[in-house]
């Protein structure tokens, strides 16, 4: 009499394995994905948020109803805004305008994010 051994996976029990995780991850990537797009968004409009506030503040103290964002943002003492981190390779409004809304344009290349406040 022959022992056999078999302690190995089969080819169609490895094939079957495979195929789960395949769909696993074609479920799992559109979802991750869109939270994703959901946190740069976010992370945009908080930018253009405080990018309004610096602002409202500038126009508040000096009387001026426009202002250029480098004015605005910056170490110096006169600035409002430290640093806008671009999540997304966005761009924002260069010229501030009081009582317009502020836009980020190109977030991920493919959308446009308006604040107003």
């Amino acid at each position: 009499m022959k022992n056999l051994n078999n302690k190995g996976f089969t080819l169609v029990e490895i094939m079957i394995v495979v195929v789960i995780i395949g769909l696993l991850a074609a479920m799992a990537i559109p979802a991750f994905q869109k939270v994703r797009s959901n946190s740069q968004d976010k992370a945009v409009t908080n930018n253009l948020r405080q990018l309004s506030s610096a602002a409202d503040q500038y126009y508040l103290e000096t009387g001026n109803t426009t202002v250029n964002s480098s004015d605005l943002v910056g170490t110096n003492t006169t600035q409002y805004v430290k640093v806008v981190q671009t999540v997304a390779n966005e761009t924002y409004t260069a010229v501030l305008t009081q009582g317009n809304a502020l836009t980020a344009s190109g977030v991920s290349r493919q959308r446009t994010i308006t604040y107003s406040n």
